[in-house]
């Protein structure tokens, strides 16, 4: 008798086994769901200890790790020397996620009005306070924006934008505050594309910001006489100048989330970990930063980094952690996409739809909510749509 029950037993405890087993694959393919209020109060959840790839909304995590490691008032600098003996410019860069043409413009104000150069020989850039072989995994080789690599000194994310005028018969730039430089055309050209924007090959992306920074020099009336290269700053130089971006980084985050870049994401990563353990920048001290402040300032232990931008599949987080990470970023909420009372972020690979965020209720209070889909062709509007009834009722007296 006891051996007949020790081998039902047994049974049974197999069929249970099993049933979990299936239900926690079955759990997985279903969404990861919360909504709660401006408390951290859990109002619904379902599957809010399944960890998902979060795709773009993971930037809203960086972008909390960014603003504890810096502060929201902080500027990225890029260093600059006139060496009168050689007439050389030596410009070293810090990882500035927007080092964009409005920014160089300025920069080159500053060159002209702190050396009172009027004749340069060679321009000299450094860019070696990051690591010359970083990999951003999730990225690839193609020739679009979102594999834009990362660098000390970059200029425009690495892209060149451009567009056929019909009227000049040419191409030239869409942006006012950019010049299409003669350099490029040619792989303008190439794309086969009458206008859009394109990735700069690896040598491209060296010289670039020089090439900017010669233009503008020259229509300054400063003569560049020389080439743009690669070289190390001269420390020995005096005077040196520290120049300092007219952005904030609470402005940098809120360009960053609006257009959800994913260079920008993996640049503040990148000069994080720079900060956290010296120069030079690498993937794994990028990445050890952002473990460490989501262990040690959110309580986040089951959290899997591979980047800063969400490009990566590696990268999960669970919705309860995103809970977390919300929380804390709900004094920045403005920063995200308004859409009438929703402030969210989205994230879209090809197997993945997410969307995270703040619903203010009509008791002007924020309830964050997180939608976490790894399911391909699957969306979340429905899903969408009744925590956004959740809320009103929620938030609507009586």
């Amino acid at each position: 008798m006891n051996k007949n029950i020790a081998v039902f037993s047994s049974i049974l405890l197999c069929t249970i086994l099993i049933f979990q087993s299936s239900l926690t694959l079955a759990t997985e393919k279903q969404p990861g769901i919360l909504l709660a209020d401006d408390r951290g109060k859990i109002l619904f959840s379902q599957n809010k200890e399944i960890l998902f790839s979060p795709a773009s909304i993971f930037k809203i995590f960086t972008s909390l790790a960014a603003v504890d490691a810096f502060g929201t008032d902080h500027r990225f600098k890029t260093l600059f020397a006139y060496d009168r003996a050689s007439k050389n410019l030596y410009i070293k860069g810090f990882g500035d996620p927007l080092f964009i043409s409005e920014v160089i413009n300025d920069l080159t104000d500053q060159i002209r009005f702190k050396t009172n150069a009027r004749v340069i020989n060679h321009i000299i850039l450094d860019s070696t306070f990051f690591n010359s072989d970083i990999t951003i995994p999730g990225t690839g080789t193609s020739s679009n924006p979102y594999d834009a690599t990362t660098g000390a000194l970059c200029a425009n994310f690495n892209t060149i934008s451009f567009k056929w005028d019909t009227g000049l018969k040419k191409f030239i730039s869409p942006e006012p505050q950019t010049p299409l430089l003669p350099d490029f055309l040619g792989d303008v050209k190439k794309s086969g594309q009458k206008q859009g924007r394109i990735l700069l090959s690896p040598k491209q992306r060296q010289e670039y910001p020089g090439l900017l920074i010669k233009y503008f020099l020259t229509k300054r009336g400063i003569s560049v006489n020389g080439s743009v290269k690669q070289g190390r700053f001269d420390n020995a130089l005096s005077p040196t100048f520290a120049f300092e971006s007219p952005f904030s980084l609470e402005q940098i985050l809120q360009k960053l989330l609006k257009y959800s870049n994913n260079f920008m994401a993996n640049q503040l990563m990148l000069v994080m970990g720079a900060k956290k353990q010296g120069a030079p920048a690498t993937l794994e001290k990028g990445v050890l930063a952002m473990k460490t402040f989501g262990r040690e300032k959110l309580g986040l232990t089951r959290l899997a980094i591979a980047e800063g931008s969400g490009l990566s599949r590696e990268n999960k987080i669970s919705p309860d952690q995103m809970l977390k990470v919300l929380m804390q970023f709900m004094p920045l909420h403005s920063l995200l996409t308004q859409e009438k009372n929703e402030y969210y972020k989205t994230g879209t690979l090809s197997d993945v739809r997410c969307r995270a965020g703040f619903i203010r209720g009509n008791d002007n209070r924020l309830y964050p909510f997180v939608i976490m889909i790894n399911e391909k062709d699957k969306g979340y509007a429905k899903i969408r749509q009744d925590l956004l009834k959740k809320v009103f009722r929620i938030s609507t007296k009586p």
